[in-house]
């Protein structure tokens, strides 16, 4: 059963949408990709761990403090008699892992130890259990999604799934009967009390109203090359369409999500998307759309 499921995160929404408006500098590029690429994986492993039966508590996502101190997991299965702790991996090409460290072999770029993190996050998590004073049995493994990954020198006592192994993974899972009680049901709840919405990991650049490009772009392609055809923009680039009140309502979203301390107004929408639409259209979709507070050239929308 399903309590918690996977949504991009902010962090990586957020990035999204200033890849589009901004220049990121090279580092930023990589963190993006590496968000992009790791929110792929988690969602692969998803689409094959729905083959998963029995009686079980998968939880997604998690964020939980202990001690002043974060940690993140990406996927918890609750079953009967073990909690597994599987945190997923996207990387793709050729790894290795000797002597602690972890790089990929091509570039020779070093990337944190999955092994050390995962080793670390599950001794969080067993402190977290034993102060709520639950006893549980707890495994955790690093779950290697892509099937274009190698790791050379990877040893039979790390806790590693390859690609090859994910399948055969979950499947020795299901063969192993399960069946919850109320010991299980009061641990789900309490991890889900407990998990933290705000991230403190968030890498996202900053950012100001002023450097963003203020332009309706293509939702299909990002491109900004679009224009207005019959109240529908049309995208020059891939030929994408998309209506005019459902273009300004996605960047009404986009607004709100870069700039949740800023008022929603008639004016500051139209010229956040700063294209041949007059004012007029941009306040009736938004009084179509939205509670108006206040009243003319004071007026907001919630």
């Amino acid at each position: 059963m399903l309590l918690r499921g996977r949504t991009e995160s902010d962090e990586l929404l957020k990035m999204r949408l200033l890849s589009t408006r901004m220049k990121l500098s090279q580092e930023e590029k990589f963190y993006y990709f590496n968000l992009e690429k790791g929110y792929e994986g988690e969602v692969e492993f998803d689409r094959k761990a729905k083959s998963l039966q029995e009686e079980r508590y998968f939880i997604n996502d998690l964020l939980l403090k202990i001690n002043h101190s974060y940690f993140q997991i990406d996927s918890t299965l609750i079953s009967q008699d073990v909690i597994r702790l599987l945190d997923v991996k996207n990387f793709e090409g050729d790894f290795c892992l000797e002597n602690d460290r972890f790089y990929a072999v091509k570039t020779g770029r070093e990337y944190k130890n999955p092994i050390d993190q995962l080793n670390k996050c599950t001794s969080q998590f067993r402190q977290l259990l034993r102060d709520l004073k639950l006893n549980f049995l707890v495994e955790a493994s690093v779950i290697f999604i892509n099937p274009e990954f190698t790791l050379y020198n990877a040893q039979m006592d790390h806790p590693i799934i390859l690609p090859n192994q994910v399948n055969r993974f979950l499947k020795s899972i299901n063969t192993t009967s399960s069946k919850l009680n109320e010991r299980h049901e009061e641990l789900a709840k309490q991890l889900l009390s407990l998990h933290q919405t705000k991230n403190p990991f968030s890498q996202v650049p900053n950012y100001q109203y002023e450097e963003l490009v203020k332009k309706i772009y293509c939702k299909y392609c990002n491109s900004f090359s679009v224009s207005l055809q019959n109240h529908i923009f049309v995208c020059d680039k891939c030929r994408g369409l998309e209506t005019t009140e459902d273009a300004i309502l996605r960047n009404v979203k986009e607004f709100q999500l870069l700039f949740p301390e800023r008022r929603i107004t008639t004016t500051t929408i139209y010229e956040w998307c700063n294209v041949d639409l007059t004012k007029r259209t941009f306040c009736r979709v938004l009084k179509k759309n939205f509670t108006a507070i206040g009243k003319t050239s004071d007026c907001y929308y919630i």
